[in-house]
């Protein structure tokens, strides 16, 4: 999903670039946006799918309540969804064997053991748990001020919820960046079994290819510790 312009079409270019590296079955990518212009030709682009929001969330992650309503366009069976800011570094194609039928998404890396997903990266299929978005509708500001975040919602709502592997999915920030000081020459290594790293806030992988830790000029005090050194697998699946 792309709206706004926090993203730009090139986030999608790239995005359908990596997913073709690293698939080998017949693989289609499609890209709910407010503007396709940019896109590649080749990327399925439709309207952002259409839901009720209140308007401090309109443009939040709450957006992705809006891919569990049924019909979805046309689509059908199970589909896996892809935040615009991550890196694929590994086989996705595993991603629809495991578990087919299933709500599948990433433990959350910071509420480890409280049954919680991060929805950076997650499996559905088609029409199965539609009634998490009709719920939803019926009251959408009583489960925001509920929840705060949309995945918690999904995990609390979604009794059959099931974890990837955690070692395929892994969060830069919170999983591969070495503690400091050592990440002011050290980069962050590669998991031999990631497929995907998530970049949660920041930093951007486009700031970690720049090897710059974007930080407020109120909190310029935290470039003493938010520093990084840029690690080639990051240079060879994400440029």
């Amino acid at each position: 999903m792309k709206w706004g312009s926090k993203y730009g079409f090139e986030y999608v270019n790239r995005l359908y670039k990596s997913i073709k590296k690293h698939t080998r079955r017949a693989t289609q990518l499609y890209c709910f946006t407010d503007s396709a212009t940019g896109i590649d030709k080749n990327i399925i682009c439709k309207p952002l799918p259409k839901i009720s929001l209140p308007k401090g969330i309109s443009f939040t992650p709450w957006r992705k309540m809006s891919l569990w309503q049924y019909p979805l366009y046309d689509l059908e069976g199970d589909v896996l969804f892809l935040d615009l800011d991550l890196v694929i570094t590994g086989n996705l194609d595993r991603f629809f064997d495991f578990k087919p039928g299933f709500y599948c998404v990433i433990e959350n890396w910071t509420q480890i053991g409280k049954n919680i997903g991060n929805t950076s990266c997650f499996k559905f299929p088609i029409g199965k748990y539609s009634s998490v978005f009709k719920q939803f509708q019926k009251n959408p500001k009583k489960y925001w001020k509920k929840y705060h975040i949309e995945q918690i919602y999904l995990s609390d709502q979604i009794h059959d919820q099931v974890f990837w592997p955690s070692e395929w999915c892994k969060s830069f920030k919170h999983g591969l960046l070495p503690k400091w000081p050592l990440r002011i020459w050290q980069p962050a290594k590669l998991p031999n079994d990631t497929s995907i790293v998530a970049f949660t806030g920041k930093p951007d992988p486009d700031d970690v290819v720049n090897g710059v830790w974007p930080v407020k000029k109120s909190q310029i005090y935290k470039k003493l510790y938010k520093q990084l050194k840029t690690p080639q697998w990051v240079l060879d699946n994400w440029l």
